[in-house]
């Protein structure tokens, strides 16, 4: 029951996401109205964890390590997304890199001067898990080992402090491609328009966007189009006028497809069975 309602909390989420088209014109539009889900169901989770609990000391890990910080993490992201859109100074050009290059200037200096050196940074991205116990369940924060002011505005009752760590870890993770993308001339929403006047304009991609998106990076993590030399970007939208789709945000949806529950490659399963039971139809 509980582990249902947690992670019915991320596909809520996961199918806001899917009709996201993170397009400059609608950036703002969409990352508020993310901030508002996100915030919502915060508060749900919070109200549902103070009232029912856990389980058990797995389920009480996993919600502080993997579900809560999901949710904290984006919605910190979209929050400065919609924060940094409203406060472009223009909506292109040099000015706009300019702007744009600056965020991401103090992006890296805070992960430099700050983060990379944590010691929890460490632990959390080296996937150790022999002091969750620790960082991970409730009552546990040390405030003599220094922590960081914000931990005296946590409600004890929904936060390890940690979890809000987990959750920078991500945002950060989120707004360093998105700012990578945002500067990218490449991106532009003309892709579409483009693709649209193609000669294979009759041929359109049928299943969803996340398929797509999977196929991408296998074939970039495999090699197979030149070697591996194509990057995500271009491949993408090698796809992206074949088919006439516009993919959007690439990591994003790939951070989101790292965050599955089950099996990680949905579409690159489904092809394969789907594959295998073609080449038996045809030997009957």
């Amino acid at each position: 029951m509980k582990h249902r309602f947690f992670h019915e909390a991320l596909s809520k989420v996961s199918r806001k996401e899917e009709r996201l088209t993170m397009k400059p014109s609608k950036i703002i539009e969409e990352s508020y109205s993310m901030t508002l889900l996100l915030k919502d169901l915060l508060m749900e989770l919070k109200e549902f964890v103070i009232n029912s609990g856990f389980d058990n000391e797995l389920q009480e890990i996993d919600f502080f390590k993997n579900i809560k910080p999901q949710i904290l993490g984006k919605l910190i992201f979209y929050n400065k997304v919609y924060r940094m859109e409203i406060a472009c100074p223009v909506p292109d050009g040099k000015l706009l890199m300019q702007y744009f290059s600056s965020k991401l200037e103090q992006l890296k200096k805070t992960f430099k001067e700050h983060t990379v050196s944590s010691d929890f940074y460490r632990y959390y991205r080296s996937n150790r898990t022999d002091m969750d116990n620790r960082f991970f369940r409730l009552g546990n924060i040390e405030f003599y080992s220094g922590l960081n002011s914000v931990a005296f505005e946590m409600d004890p009752q929904f936060s390890t402090y940690y979890d809000y760590k987990v959750s920078r870890i991500i945002s950060d993770d989120l707004l360093y491609h998105y700012l990578l993308r945002r500067m990218d001339p490449d991106e532009s929403e003309a892709v579409s328009e483009i693709a649209a006047q193609a000669y294979l304009k009759d041929i359109y991609w049928t299943h969803s966007k996340n398929a797509l998106i999977e196929l991408v990076y296998a074939l970039h993590a495999t090699g197979a189009v030149s070697n591996g030399r194509v990057g995500i970007s271009k491949l993408a939208m090698i796809f992206e006028m074949a088919f006439s789709i516009k993919l959007g945000d690439l990591h994003h949806s790939f951070h989101r497809m790292k965050d599955r529950s089950g099996s990680k490659t949905y579409f690159l399963d489904q092809l394969t069975t789907n594959l295998e039971k073609y080449m038996h139809k045809d030997l009957d």
